[in-house]
């Protein structure tokens, strides 16, 4: 018979900062192992502490106590399977990611980071250590080479620890989603098994961690780069694996291979569960917003309804004297469609009482965009009085484009706890809302059907804080505003290669200062679902006194 190695892969959602609830899903996933079994389980890069940490990691009273569940993880899981689990290690008084194999009541390995990402949403250079490249380790027949996360995307560890006599790669991770990454990592996976010769596991985490979202797609490749194994991806999973050891070495059964949803469908999910992650590991279960009778806060009311249940959901409409009837129509019709609680509080009284209290230092100047404010920080005065009072989280529901311009009021509608849609520029709202009406999945708490109404979906869209106003007075249309912000957003481009593209320079330059103007407001902007790998926040830091303009 074959020599035969089964591997437990748990694709799972820990917590940052439980360290005793991650220790005892990681005991669960030991013992869902055992019972199957296996010869080793198999969790994700920090684990034990949950990811990314940020400077919590730097507390010797929080990193002792991490190590010490280890550590007592490795007694208590014997006899049976060995366990690999991600963790801290401190080693002559410098702090490593590390990742710790436990076999018979002890740990038997643990192997240090080497590459330490220090780009995009990740600042490990900040926190951890550089160690050098660890040499495979034993678990039964079989030499295991484990590069952790970072690692893998540069040819030198897989390689060294094949040259070192590792027969598969074991790679635990702690990859965020964004657009276009589960692609990017099967690339770049199948570039190593190419190198090496070697089989691949790659095992990411799931879940939601503030802005960030760890989409699982954890993979096992054969040598070749044939997949052998897809797992879901934003869904918590454990998958037995059996690999083969013949003449060419070890090989993974064929297992399942579970389909990867477009981006659209991605980018909605990733939406829902970094909401759902980020309140109930904040300590909230219901959630309130203002519901305009436009796209925006149709689509975070949707997010909402799918990621706690629309019974969970209070929305409210706060119309002034400009609020049309079809806004009230649209806000009550979208409330109903998702079962969800709509209250309204009408602002008028209030605007009025500001609008005589400021009377005497006002009298005489003309009503401006000052006036139109009012009404928004009214709007967000009353709904921060219902969170406070009912225990719900207010939701933000400013859009990139938004976010990107400053047409949002600071201490108005960007009050609030969280904002799904922070990193959705204006033009993917529209579809989003589209893909939503026509889709259904069971992972969605909300009802079927079109929830958004059309005339949301089709009408121009408006603040509604002056008679006939339109965004469209203000700003650029959305499809050239767009498009402007994906090149000095996305691609860093100048404003002499926008205008070469094609744009107008005059708008152009515009929209320049515009976002430039608007990096306070983003400074104090409630955190959001990254779905792109230019999010404001870790993404893209900018000064906010910043006296720059592209003058080319």
């Amino acid at each position: 018979m074959a020599e035969t190695f089964r591997l437990s892969l748990a694709q799972l959602n820990p917590s940052v900062g439980a360290l005793a609830a991650n220790a005892a899903k990681a005991r669960r996933a030991w013992e869902e192992a055992k019972a199957a079994g296996s010869d080793m389980v198999a969790l994700t890069e920090m684990f034990i502490t949950g990811y990314q940490t940020q400077d919590l990691i730097l507390k010797p009273a929080f990193h002792t106590a991490a190590i010490a569940a280890i550590e007592a993880l490795a007694k208590e899981c014997t006899p049976g399977p060995a366990l690999g689990i991600g963790g801290p290690a401190l080693v002559d008084g410098r702090l490593y990611n590390a990742y710790y194999i436990c076999q018979g009541g002890r740990i038997t390995a643990t192997v240090l980071k080497y590459h330490l990402p220090n780009e995009a949403v990740f600042d490990e250079k900040r926190i951890f250590t550089s160690a050098d490249v660890h040499g495979p380790y034993m678990v039964g027949p079989l030499r295991i080479g484990t590069p952790i996360c970072e690692d893998a995307w540069h040819p030198d560890v897989a390689e060294t620890l094949m040259e070192t006599g590792a027969e598969i790669l074991l790679v635990p991770n702690g990859s965020p989603y964004h657009r276009g990454k589960p692609n990017l990592r099967l690339n770049l996976m199948v570039a190593r098994v190419i190198e090496t010769g070697l089989p691949l596991v790659y095992l990411n985490m799931v879940g939601g961690q503030d802005d960030q979202v760890f989409d699982g797609s954890s993979m096992v490749l054969n040598p070749g780069g044939q997949l052998a194994v897809q797992m879901p991806q934003f869904e918590e999973n454990i998958t037995h694996v059996t690999f083969r050891r013949g003449a060419e070495g070890w090989v993974a059964d064929q297992g399942e291979i579970a389909h990867i949803p477009p981006i659209g469908e991605a980018d909605y999910r990733a939406c829902v569960l970094s909401l759902a992650d980020y309140m109930a590991k904040c300590g909230f279960k219901k959630a309130v917003l203002g519901l305009s009778g436009g796209i925006d806060s149709a689509i975070v009311a949707a997010i909402a309804a799918d990621a706690i249940g629309p019974e969970n959901v209070r929305c409210v409409m706060l119309p002034s004297e400009f609020t049309s009837a079809h806004s009230l129509e649209d806000a009550a019709a979208c409330a109903h469609a998702l079962g969800c609680r709509l209250d309204t509080l009408p602002i008028t009284a209030a605007q009025n009482a500001v609008a005589e209290t400021l009377a005497p230092l006002f009298e005489g100047l003309a009503e401006d965009t000052t006036e139109e404010n009012i009404q928004s920080r009214l709007r967000g005065v009353l709904l921060m009085a219902l969170s406070n009072k009912f225990g719900e989280m207010l939701l933000t529901t400013g859009n990139k484009s938004e976010m990107a311009v400053g047409y949002c009021t600071i201490y108005g509608d960007m009050n609030g706890g969280y904002n799904p849609v922070k990193d959705m520029y204006k033009t993917r709202m529209f579809l989003t809302a589209t893909w939503r009406n026509e889709h259904h999945r069971d992972w969605m708490k909300g009802p079927t059907g079109e929830v958004i109404p059309q005339r949301i979906i089709t009408k121009p869209p408006s603040a509604e804080l002056r008679a006939n106003q339109t965004d469209q007075d203000s700003l650029p249309p959305y499809e050239v505003l767009d498009a402007i912000l994906e090149g000095l957003v996305e691609r860093d481009l100048s404003v002499a290669e926008l205008v070469a593209e094609g744009f107008d320079r005059a708008t152009v330059k515009r929209v320049e200062h515009l976002l430039y103007l608007a990096e306070y407001k983003r400074f104090q902007s409630a955190p959001g679902t990254r779905l792109t790998q230019k999010a404001f926040w870790l993404d893209r830091r900018y000064p906010i006194a910043n006296r720059f303009r592209d003058d080319s």
